[in-house]
């Protein structure tokens, strides 16, 4: 993930203030973990976001969003979400719905 610095600001922007974020250097990018479990991933490919198998229907409608894939595997509920254009308010809604899927998880 070749690295997106205004968008690893934007993104520490939002989560300042919630406990148990850290980064960490992954895929060429920064990605933001939340008691260790990978919560967002910050690439000019756009924002990897994790937003669990069952939300990732729902949250595939929204045009900016499209499946993520590793190696051309699909991962369930993994999205990589088009970041040109757009605002801090529809960054910060992704990052909510990763949010509520990740804090579901065991802390790693």
């Amino acid at each position: 993930m070749p690295m997106d610095e205004q968008l690893n600001t934007r993104i520490r922007a939002i989560l300042s203030g919630n406990f148990g974020i850290e980064e960490k250097r992954m895929f060429g990018g920064i990605a933001f973990l939340l008691y260790g479990n990978l919560l967002v991933g910050a690439s000019r490919r756009g924002l990897l976001v994790r937003v669990g198998p069952e939300a990732a229907a729902k949250a595939l409608k929204d045009p900016r969003a499209s499946q993520f894939e590793n190696n051309g595997r699909p991962m369930k509920g993994w999205l990589m979400v088009e970041t040109d254009g757009l605002s801090d308010d529809a960054i910060r809604s992704w990052l909510e719905r990763a949010l509520a899927f990740v804090t579901t998880l065991p802390a790693k």
